[in-house]
């Protein structure tokens, strides 16, 4: 792979980090990461697929979405967007959810960090992943959380590379 994604767990300060460029301009990148549309072509890792309920893509706005399972099965998240700067930054907290966009208490939250940086023809996006406990990072790394979330950057590459050779 021309553009390896980099993963740091750091327990001690309840922080994930996630490195991945795209060879892509960040117009293009961040359309990826706020169309609903576009999102679902990507999001989920295979063979789920992602289903967007909703999305206000704004600050105190939410994006409600489902990961559908070959055999149906949907799982419910929610991210309520707290901060964003177009094309270079944005922030939410990501939660399971019911159909509805009510909270589980079951499963941990995340506080995520968007950052986007162009630099020639690469884009470069740069995540952190605060955790509120220690539990909470391990539980969400015992669920597949590297493994998914590779696939679904793998699967962004294949979106961009498909929609730039056109």
């Amino acid at each position: 792979m021309k553009n390896p994604m980099q993963f740091e767990k750091d327990i001690a300060n309840l922080k994930l980090t996630v490195v991945r460029e795209f060879d892509a301009p960040v117009d293009l990148v961040w359309k990826a990461w706020t169309v609903s549309e576009i999102l679902d072509k990507w999001w989920a890792p295979k063979p789920y697929r992602n289903e967007t309920v909703s999305m206000d893509f704004r600050e105190g706005g939410r994006w409600l979405y489902s990961m559908i399972s070959p055999k149906g099965e949907r799982h419910y998240c929610r991210a309520d967007y707290i901060e964003i700067k177009p094309e270079t930054f944005f922030s939410y907290i990501d939660c399971f959810c019911d159909e509805k966009g009510n909270a589980t208490s079951e499963l941990p939250n995340m506080n995520w960090n968007n950052h986007f940086e162009q630099s020639g023809d690469v884009t470069r996006v740069r995540i952190y992943i605060k955790f509120k406990s220690k539990e909470n990072l391990e539980e969400i790394i015992k669920m597949g959380f590297q493994e998914g979330f590779t696939m679904g950057m793998d699967n962004l590459d294949e979106y961009l590379a498909s929609v730039q050779s056109k």
